[in-house]
């Protein structure tokens, strides 16, 4: 069993919980639920580098990458340093994690928020509604094309945005369709974590026209962004490389004057 196998399987007993505990009905009467969620795709093009900047602790092949930064301190400086939208893990046993975390973020940006989660369940999704995210990720690779289209065809009809992550070209062409906002390349194999920015560049020529694309994971070099940029994508996630250092905020900002060298 690959890592991946394990956090899936790990979050439908997560789930299961959650369920047990806060009724769908509860989560639909919190004062978030009722946001408009702004554009994912519009942020992205009105920002020269689509830059989405992620909080997180830590991760299953790093471990700790930053146990003193809070989220609403971080999320506030990436703003304030031009991010274009802020990712923010909900995951607690892999990546530490919480919706009080996601809770936090929002009340601190006006930047579009994402919550990144491995959806196996339309519940998690009216979660992210209600705790004031305003787009969805749903990874490919977790999930089948029927449940995957399922999933965003549900956030649609909440108002969230949709963040689909693919990692290969039969991902790309078989799990794309009308509900997906923006569609991201993970530049990291889930199931090996061996991470290549090339990955991108490789699945450029399949990406149907017009489509709003990011690039994800493995981006630490202004030259990769730069590349990327030119090659045609919208936007980039990037976590790793600001919360590594002590100061996430400080960290972005350094990044952003080199993108405008």
């Amino acid at each position: 069993m690959n890592i991946l196998d394990k956090i899936i399987l790990a979050k439908k007993e997560e789930v299961a919980i959650a369920k047990s505990k806060v009724s769908t009905a509860a989560i639909e009467q919190m004062p978030l639920f009722g946001r408009v969620c702004p554009s994912l795709a519009d942020s992205l093009k009105s920002h020269p580098y689509g830059i989405i900047s992620e909080f997180k602790r830590q991760s299953p092949s790093k471990g700790l990458i930053n146990g003193t930064a809070k989220p609403a301190e971080t999320a506030k400086g990436y703003e304030a340093a031009g991010a274009a939208a802020i990712s923010c893990l909900t995951d607690e046993p892999f990546f530490g994690g919480t919706l009080a975390d996601l809770s936090a973020v929002r009340g601190a940006v006006d930047i579009p928020v994402l919550r990144k989660e491995f959806i196996v369940d339309e519940y998690q999704i009216l979660e992210a509604k209600g705790y004031g995210a305003d787009i969805i990720l749903l990874i490919a690779s977790a999930l089948s094309v029927e449940e995957c289209h399922q999933f965003a065809a549900f956030a649609k009809s909440l108002g969230l945005n949709t963040l689909l992550e693919v990692h290969d070209k039969e991902e790309l062409l078989q799990y794309q369709n009308e509900d997906m906002d923006v569609v991201g390349v993970n530049n990291r194999n889930l199931k090996t974590f061996v991470t290549d920015y090339r990955q991108s560049l490789e699945l450029l020529p399949f990406f149907p026209s017009g489509t709003v694309k990011i690039s994800e994971s493995g981006l630490h070099e202004v030259s990769q962004l730069k590349e990327l940029k030119a090659a045609g994508f919208d936007g980039f996630l990037i976590g790793e490389n600001f919360m590594k250092t002590e100061n996430p905020a400080l960290a972005i900002a350094d990044f952003m004057n080199q993108l405008k060298e």
